[in-house]
């Protein structure tokens, strides 16, 4: 590739696809995430890595080597491998005396981090841990968030759009049943966060329905909020602005009710209800006067014909 007047050209077709992929489009890529790992970290951050990374494959990026970075005083190497790898979304793990077995999950928007929000690890059992069969890889999870704080708390809010973003995986137009088997709750209490993974198993139930029971896979998180850095509400609002293209037209003359029921509206004419065609009845018609009889008229009785019967 060469560069003119800050213009990335390509030479080849293969240039060509790579720019072409990394371009702005109408309905963007899935959301990959990178996952790394600090400078000092410790077995249960680095498995807690590796196993986020098993539910999020193939949408990731995981780095083996360590990164000497601190991504709360300085974001430039996050925003530098974010260009790199095309990836908006990163979890980064770290491990000190004052913040033991941390995890920071955060996005970016344009290469620039959006917000960030770390969580300390009180709690973690592995997906080894759990000695039962798993859900395929690739399998997009459903997303259960319980707790009055993820409607109330502005840093819960944000970190349920964050986890949203981070899990909800590619968005599809329609769903089997039986690929829902996957589902990740989160609930929020007393300041902490816990994260629980299950599959769903559908069991006869003696009707068309089925019986669905949960049964956990792993791995499982209990979090502790500690600090958060969250963009402005004039960057946030950029960020999740649309372009015109994609927004529906608005039709005219239709309404939906409450319960999504149609409604349309239709213009007419006025109508002359006098040229109004009705249905016609034997009843209703209008009766021809009886044409009299020539002889009638004359007042002479008409002559009676009798035919004789042949012998």
């Amino acid at each position: 590739m060469k560069q003119s007047h800050g213009v990335v050209k390509p030479k080849t077709k293969r240039a060509k696809r790579f720019l072409d992929n990394r371009a702005s489009k109408l309905t963007e890529n899935v959301k990959n995430a990178m996952i790394m790992k600090g400078g000092n970290t410790s077995m249960t951050v680095t498995q807690a890595l590796k196993d986020i990374y098993a539910l999020k494959k193939p949408n990731a990026v995981l780095y083996k080597k360590k990164n000497i970075t601190r991504p709360f005083e300085d974001s430039t190497s996050l925003e530098f491998f974010s260009k790199k790898t095309d990836c908006s979304l990163f979890l980064f793990g770290s491990h000190n005396k004052k913040r033991p077995n941390n995890l920071i999950f955060g996005r970016l928007f344009d290469f620039h981090v959006l917000d960030m929000i770390e969580l300390g690890i009180e709690t973690y059992k592995s997906l080894s841990d759990i000695k039962i069969s798993k859900c395929p890889e690739g399998t997009k999870p459903m997303l259960v968030f319980a707790g009055e704080a993820f409607d109330i708390d502005n840093d819960h809010k944000r970190l349920k759009s964050l986890l949203t973003d981070f899990f909800r995986g590619p968005v599809v137009q329609s769903v089997r049943l039986a690929g829902l088997e996957h589902v990740l709750h989160f609930t929020a209490l007393e300041g902490k966060v816990y994260m629980r993974s299950y599959r769903s198993l559908l069991k006869k139930s003696g009707c068309r329905t089925p019986r669905i029971e949960l049964e956990e896979i792993g791995p499982s998180f209990d979090f502790a909020l500690r600090r958060t850095h969250l963009a402005s509400d004039d960057l946030y609002k950029k960020a999740h602005k649309q372009p015109k293209a994609l927004k529906p037209k608005k039709k005219k003359n239709i309404s939906h009710d409450t319960f999504g029921t149609k409604f349309g509206r239709l213009h007419m004419q006025k109508q002359d209800l006098a040229k109004l065609q009705t249905r016609k009845m034997k009843g209703l018609r209008k009766r021809g006067r009886p044409v009299p009889d020539a002889t009638a008229v004359e007042g002479k009785e008409p002559q009676k014909t009798v035919q004789a019967d042949a012998e």
